[in-house]
C-alpha cells in the first residue's frame, strides 16, 4: 500500500458548550517535520497531539490547526472579567496620558480582548479526550486522502516500468548481432590500419573489446532492479527512501548502457530508460 506525502482533513466535532474545528494539510518532505496553530487554551494538549500524529506518519510536512470555539449555554448570559476590564481602563488612561490624540478603545474592541468575555470553563480531561477523538478521525481522513493520491502514483510508477521492461526486451535480442556487426567494422578497420601487427594480438583486442562493451549484465541488473520497485511498491512499509535508491540504480545501470553503447539503437534505448526514470524519481519524491 502506497501513501502519498500529499494530503488534507478538515472536521468539526461539537462537544459541551463550544466546537472543536481541525484541518490537517501535509506535503511532501525528506523527513517529518510537523508544525501547530493552537488556540491558547489548547497549548497544552500539543505533546499529545503530536504523539498521535507520529504514530501514523513516517514522512512529510505536516501542519495541524486546532481552533476552539465556546459558546454561552441558552440560559446563561456571558459574564464579563471586570477585573481585566479595570485593568484594560487603567491602562487607557496611561497610554491617553502619554498620547493625548489616541483613540479610546470601543466596546466592541474591550469585547473582543482575550478573556474579557468569559465562558463555562471545560472539563480539561473531557477536553483532551474530545480532541484526541478528533484528531484521530482527521488522521483517518488524511490517510484516506494520502492513500488515493499515492494510488494514483503508483499506477504511474507501474506504467513507466512496463515502457522500461519492452526497451529491455526489445534491445536484449539485438544486442549480439549488434555487437558482431561493430566487431567485423573494427576488424576491418584494425587490419587496414595495422597490417603488420600479428594477427593473434588483434584477435586478443578484439575479444577484450567485446567484453568491455558487453552490456548483458546491465540489462540483468535493470530487469532486478524492475521486480524489487515493484515487489516495494506492493508491500506495506514505508517506501518512498527505498524507492528513491533504486531510482539511483536503475539510472546508473541505464548510465553503464549508454557508455558502452557501440551503436545509435542502444545509445537511443539508454537515453529513453534515463527519461522514464527520471519521471519516476519525480513521482517517488511525494511518497512517504
Amino acid at each position: 500500500m502506497i501513501f502519498s506525502m500529499t494530503g488534507f482533513a478538515a472536521l468539526e466535532q461539537p462537544i459541551e458548550n463550544a466546537t472543536l474545528l481541525l484541518e490537517l494539510r501535509a506535503v511532501n518532505s525528506r523527513y517529518l517535520d510537523m508544525h501547530f496553530k493552537l488556540d491558547e487554551s489548547l497549548r497544552s494538549l500539543e505533546p499529545t497531539i503530536r504523539e498521535l500524529l507520529s504514530t501514523h506518519l513516517s514522512r512529510g510536512k505536516l501542519e495541524c490547526k486546532v481552533h476552539l470555539i465556546q459558546r454561552s449555554q441558552s440560559n446563561h448570559a456571558p459574564k464579563l472579567d471586570e477585573q481585566l476590564m479595570q485593568q484594560l481602563a487603567t491602562l487607557q488612561a496611561r497610554t491617553q496620558t502619554l498620547f493625548p490624540e489616541s483613540r479610546a478603545l470601543s466596546v466592541a474592541d474591550i469585547l473582543r480582548w482575550p478573556g474579557v468575555v468569559m465562558h463555562d470553563e471545560l472539563s480539561q480531561a473531557s477536553l483532551i479526550e474530545d480532541v484526541k477523538q478528533l484528531v484521530e478521525r482527521g488522521l483517518q481522513d488524511l490517510n484516506a486522502s494520502r492513500q488515493r493520491e499515492g494510488e494514483k502514483l503508483k499506477a504511474l510508477i507501474l506504467d513507466r516500468l512496463q515502457q522500461i521492461e519492452a526497451l529491455v526486451a526489445k534491445v536484449k535480442p539485438l544486442l549480439p548481432e549488434l555487437n558482431k556487426d561493430y566487431q567485423l567494422k573494427l576488424e576491418t578497420k584494425l587490419h587496414e590500419t595495422l597490417k603488420t601487427i600479428d594477427q593473434d594480438r588483434i584477435a586478443q583486442e578484439l575479444v577484450l573489446f567485446a567484453q568491455r562493451i558487453d552490456v548483458d549484465e546491465e540489462l540483468s541488473r535493470l530487469t532486478a532492479h524492475i521486480s524489487e520497485v515493484k515487489r516495494i511498491l506492493n508491500s506495506n512499509v514505508p517506501a518512498g527512501k527505498r524507492l528513491d535508491f533504486l531510482m539511483q540504480e536503475l539510472n546508473r545501470e541505464a548510465n553503464t548502457l549508454g557508455s558502452k553503447s557501440v551503436s545509435v539503437h542502444t545509445t537511443q534505448v539508454s537515453m529513453e530508460l534515463k527519461v522514464l526514470i527520471e519521471q519516476m524519481r519525480e513521482q517517488i519524491q511525494n511518497i512517504e
